[in-house]
C-alpha cells in the first residue's frame, strides 16, 4: 500500500537515527570484537506466528541507512497475511551492520505486525457493515507515526494525529469549560479568531448531553462514550444525519460488531495500540 503522508522521510531519518543513537552509541563491541570489517553474511527474515505482515518497508529503509550496499530480496509485502514459518525476505549485508540493523528491524516489524494484526481482525469483524473503525492518540510517545501506520496496512483508519489537526472536546474539557454549550461556543470562538476549520468532536455522556450538543450543533461529529447497547442505538437514530456518529469507550473484539450493528458510522478503540500482541519475528543468518 501508498505510504502515508506522515511517515515522511525526514521523519524516518531522525527516527533511525535515535533509535542507533540509544542501541549504539560509541559502538557494538560485540560485533567489532568477533566478526572481521570486510565479512558480508545473507540472512532471513523468519516469521514465527501467523498474522499480518507490517513493517517491511521500514527494514529495508533501515538496512539502507546502516549498509547502503545492502542486497535485499523480498518475497512478500506489507499487509500480507503471514503463517509460521514464511520467508520474509532475504538480506545479505556487511556482517557489521546486519546485527547492528536486526534488533531495530524486529523491534520495529515485531511491533508494527502486532499493531496491523489486531487491526485487520477489528476490520473483519464488521467488514460486511457500513462502519469505520478509528485509532487513538493511545500511542507510544514518539513512534506514533510508526504505530498509525501499521493500523492503516492492517485495514483500519487513523483518526487525528495529535492535538493540533482536530478538535476534541472530551468530558474534561467539558467540566473544565462549565458545560457543553460553554466548550463549544468557546471552540467556535477560537476557530474564528485564529482563522481555523478544523473538525470538531465532541464527547457526550448521556442523553441529556447529547440533546445539548443538538441544540447547540457547530460540531462535526458527536461522540458517544460508554454508552450500553440500547442507548447507543436510540442516541444514533436521535441524531440521524445532522451529524457523524462515533461510539468510544472500552471497545473490543468481544462488542466491536455489537457496536456496530447500532448503525454509528465510526468507532474509536485505544485497543489497536495499547493491547496487541508483537509478533514473533525472527532474524537468522544463514550458514
Amino acid at each position: 500500500m501508498k505510504r502515508p503522508k506522515y511517515v515522511t522521510k525526514t521523519r524516518i531519518n531522525n527516527f533511525i537515527k535515535a533509535a542507533l543513537r540509544e542501541d549504539v552509541h560509541v559502538g557494538d563491541h560485540t560485533g567489532l570484537a568477533c566478526i572481521p570489517a570486510r565479512k558480508k553474511d545473507k540472512a532471513k527474515l523468519l516469521v514465527k506466528a501467523d498474522g499480518i505482515l507490517a513493517g517491511l518497508e521500514l527494514a529495508q529503509i533501515i538496512f539502507k541507512h546502516i549498509d547502503p550496499k545492502v542486497k535485499i530480496k523480498t518475497f512478500m509485502k506489507d499487509g500480507d497475511p503471514i503463517k509460521y514459518g514464511d520467508i520474509a525476505f532475504h538480506v545479505e549485508s556487511n556482517s557489521r551492520s546486519l546485527l547492528i540493523a536486526e534488533r531495530l528491524v524486529l523491534n520495529c516489524m515485531q511491533r508494527m505486525s502486532g499493531i496491523a494484526t489486531l487491526s485487520n481482525q477489528f476490520a473483519t469483524e464488521v467488514a460486511d457493515l457500513p462502519v469505520q473503525i478509528l485509532d487513538t492518540r493511545k500511542t507510544t510517545p514518539t513512534i506514533r507515526f510508526l504505530e498509525k501506520w501499521a493500523v492503516l496496512i492492517g485495514g483500519c483508519t487513523n483518526y487525528r494525529f495529535g492535538l493540533y489537526d482536530w478538535i476534541m472536546i472530551k468530558d474534561n474539557h467539558v467540566d473544565a469549560a462549565g458545560s457543553i454549550t460553554n466548550a463549544i461556543k468557546r471552540v467556535d470562538k477560537y476557530q474564528k479568531a485564529n482563522k481555523l476549520n478544523l473538525n470538531v468532536t465532541v464527547e457526550v455522556r448521556n442523553l441529556k448531553e447529547l440533546k445539548e450538543v443538538l441544540k447547540i450543533g457547530k460540531v462535526t461529529r458527536i461522540m458517544l462514550d460508554n454508552f450500553e447497547i440500547p442507548t447507543l442505538k436510540k442516541a444514533v437514530g436521535i441524531i440521524g444525519d445532522q451529524f457523524e456518529t462515533e461510539a468510544s469507550g472500552g471497545i473490543t473484539m468481544k462488542t466491536v460488531r455489537k457496536v456496530a450493528k447500532t448503525g454509528v458510522q465510526y468507532i474509536s478503540s485505544g485497543a489497536l495500540t495499547h493491547s496487541y500482541h508483537s509478533l514473533d519475528l525472527s532474524l537468522k543468518v544463514m550458514k
